[in-house]
């Protein structure tokens, strides 16, 4: 009997949903923070030093230094600024929206210590005696523009200028002097003028019992209201030097989440797709619930008060394509179930019920990787493993337990009985249910292929492939970014077509030649220039000022110094160590110790292999690439737990491993019956990656690369490395009990329809 409420609850569920989601998904959008690749803005990385010899620099300096950054930013009317203490000795200053990025920069860094002196150069008050906020900019009795202080204490005034006034003329004078202090690369603007500067010295005929003082000079507008604006920001505790620095052109950065939205929407329509036409009904649930998955994430982001990079965004297309691993796996399962002859409500329980834990060992492996990305990873890697943990989690949650409970609402209502079609399973390829046919023995496509009888040949040619990857990486080595090498990468965005003279003339006309310029985009109106050492911060705003007279748009620069650089690699290095080890206890916990080193060995194997790819290529090594090699890590090993999840099944059912021959058995049947949805999960995945490679932000070009490698590689490396390593493994385990290797390829002969 057919069961007419589940069917409603079902289609109640979905306009109550879509309805929600149409009502707060614009409001969600909206509200989501956009970082400065996506908004336009500057980034920057101080490292704090003492600023006087005795100084300690602890978390209670960085904090004081935290909060003096802070009152600047205030002073620019930037909303919502970060502000990240990181290791011992760093501050990162994040400002997202920031219109005039030179001046960001002059109001963080720069210290105006006002003093005010004596004929014989004492200094009697300083910049410490000035009221919190008390400095603006006004006009003196004449017009022209100064700048009125408000004093904390009249009284000390009086006092000053008691004793001033007691010095008698010609020495009855109170000089105002400022002096500027930046870092060891910095430049002076017009507005802050060469250090010490003496702004005036008035005679003092009178004692003055009063707050107020002003002071007068020849100012612009725009110089006394930066003065007051510096005065008012107050002084910094310590020494600040920039160390790594990053402004995006706000064009550049509509451009770039234009791009990369539309990439994202290519793939998961790409996604959907294929898993309606090859999935039937359990596709059209993991449709329903990845648009589910998508609104999930967006709300916990806006939620969490989560900052939005480009390789967030990335990481959330991403997301998409591991997303409909768990439906992926759960639908061969149920599959499975249908063939040896079960009823579509037997199949739905025990289809779910072997797939959980092969879903979960999966899901954990890839937020291991995440973890350590988050960790060890730095400004936007950060946030792409935030939008990846996040991702990880939403889908377990809607594709594991919405998913199940969507399709469940179907097959309980008794609508699909009799229908096996529903699910992708052709009447013609179920057994009878009294025939006793295991899952475990059901014939697959792939049983004409004998995996372990060659394993010997395909360890040798992957072995081989690494020694010509490493001979190619040694002679044409990588071409390294300014991420690890230092140095200073200006991007250029203009209307007009570009060519190489044309920009390299446009730098030499400001004096920062270079001839390592490359031009790229469909209509050839983007340049990309790269200066080979870390330009001053003086030469980083002509080169703004005037790409921005001349072409309309403020292009982005980033600046590296050799310190961070280096910093990245070694990171990136630990990275990856860290992850390797935390995954062989893992699997090693979940299974065994041998399937823990075989799956390490093939998805190092996977993410070292992306290296030779970019040397012989020639594409450019960017901060991206550490965050796609670390994805690697984590999700090539997917396919191995869920093959030796497989495994495992095997092995449970004969108990014992008696001979090589059972050896190989297992390694090939797992193999066999897993390899169609390892074909599907990859496919799934690099889809949406390729997406973002041919329509995404050209900055995510080496990242889309790398990741694309590596999924098809780790897939690769499942079939050809991780297994054979463990059958050698269990070989010789067996050898050491004096068992003979007596293995012949084992041939499948079946009447059976390939399904």
């Amino acid at each position: 009997m057919i069961k007419r409420s589940r069917i409603v609850a079902f289609v109640i569920f979905i306009v109550v949903m879509g309805g929600l989601m149409g009502v707060m998904t614009k409001d969600v959008v909206s509200n989501i923070k956009l970082g400065l690749d996506l908004q336009g803005g500057f980034e920057v990385l101080y490292e704090v030093k003492e600023a006087k010899e005795g100084q300690v620099i602890d978390q209670k300096a960085l904090a004081s230094t935290a909060e003096a950054l802070d009152r600047r930013i205030n002073v620019l009317g930037v909303s919502e600024p970060v502000i990240q203490i990181e290791g011992e000795n760093r501050i990162r200053v994040q400002l997202a929206g920031v219109e005039d990025q030179n001046e960001a920069r002059e109001i963080l860094s720069t210290e105006a210590n006002l003093t005010f002196r004596d004929a014989n150069d004492r200094i009697l008050m300083d910049g410490a005696d000035l009221a919190e906020g008390g400095a603006q900019q006004t006009f003196d009795e004449n017009g022209s523009p100064s700048v009125s202080i408000k004093l904390k204490s009249a009284d000390k005034f009086r006092e000053v200028t008691q004793e001033i006034v007691n010095m008698g003329a010609p020495n009855n004078v109170l000089a105002i002097w400022l002096d500027f202090e930046e870092g060891e690369d910095s430049y002076q603007t017009e507005i802050l003028k060469p250090n010490p500067k003496f702004v005036s010295a008035p005679t003092v005929r009178e004692v003055f019992n009063q707050d107020t003082v002003s002071i007068v000079g020849n100012f612009t507008v725009a110089e006394a209201k930066s003065l007051s604006d510096i005065l008012n920001a107050g002084a910094l505790p310590v020494k600040l030097d920039e160390i790594y620095s990053n402004s995006v052109g706000a064009q550049f950065g509509e451009q770039a989440l234009q791009k990369t939205v539309f990439a994202g929407l290519i793939g998961v329509a790409a996604v959907c797709l294929f898993m309606i036409f090859y999935y039937r009904l359990p596709g059209m649930i993991s449709t329903i619930t990845l648009t589910v998955y998508v609104f999930l994430v967006l709300t916990i982001f806006d939620l969490m008060n989560v900052v939005l990079t480009l390789p967030g965004v990335a990481a959330l297309i991403l997301g998409v394509g591991m997303a409909v691993d768990a439906n992926i796996i759960t639908a061969e399962r149920i599959k499975e179930e249908i063939r040896v002859g079960k009823t579509i409500k037997s199949a739905f329980k025990a289809g779910n019920q072997n797939s959980l834990s092969t879903v979960t060992d999966a899901n954990l492996t890839t937020l291991l990787a995440a973890a350590v990305l988050f960790y060890y990873g730095t400004s936007s890697v950060k946030g792409f493993a935030t939008s990846l943990i996040i991702g990880i989690l939403g889908s377990f949650i809607t594709n594991v337990f919405l998913s199940r409970w969507l399709l469940g609402l179907f097959v309980n209502s008794g609508l699909l009985d009799k229908r096996p079609g529903w699910f992708g399973v052709k009447k013609g390829a179920i057994h009878d249910l009294k025939d006793n046919v295991d899952t475990l023995d059901l014939t697959t496509k792939f049983d004409q292929f004998d995996f372990v009888k060659n394993r010997k040949k395909f360890l040798t040619f992957f072995g081989t492939l690494l020694v010509i990857g490493i001979i190619i990486l040694s002679v044409f080595k990588l071409n390294l970014s300014i991420d690890f090498t230092s140095g200073t990468r200006v991007d250029i965005l203009t209307k007009e077509s570009l060519t190489t003279e044309m920009v390299a003339d446009e730098f030499e006309k400001i004096g920062t030649p270079t001839d390592d310029i490359v031009i790229s985009g469909d209509e050839r109106n983007t340049g990309v220039a790269q200066f080979n050492v870390a330009l001053s911060q003086e030469e980083i705003a002509n080169i703004k000022t005037h790409f921005q007279e001349e072409f309309g748009a403020e292009p982005s620069v980033s600046s590296v110094t050799p310190i961070v650089g280096k910093e990245l690699a070694k990171n990136a290095v630990l990275g990856v160590l860290i992850a390797s080890i935390g995954l062989i206890i893992f699997v090693s916990f979940r299974f065994e110790w041998r399937m823990a080193v075989s799956a390490v060995i093939a998805l190092l194997y996977a993410a070292i292999i992306v290296i030779p790819v970019f040397s012989i290529t020639r594409i450019q090594v960017d901060l991206t690439f550490i965050a796609a090699l670390l994805t690697i890590v984590g999700y090539a090993i997917n396919d191995t737990i869920v093959t030796f999840d497989r495994m495992r099944e095997n092995m449970q059912k004969r108990r014992r491993i008696k001979t090589f021959e059972d050896i190989a058995d297992i390694a090939n049947t797992s193999l066999r019956q897993t390899l169609g949805r390892s074909i599907n999960t990859v496919l799934m995945t690099t889809v949406t990656v390729i997406s973002v490679m041919v329509f995404g932000s050209e900055s995510l070009f080496p990242f889309a690369v790398a990741l694309t490698v590596g999924l098809v590689v780790g897939t690769l490396t499942t079939i050809y490395i991780a297994i054979p390593l463990w059958v050698e493994f269990k070989h010789r385990e067996l050898k050491q009990k004096g068992v003979i290797n007596t293995y012949k390829e084992k041939k499948v002969i079946s009447d059976e329809p390939q399904v």
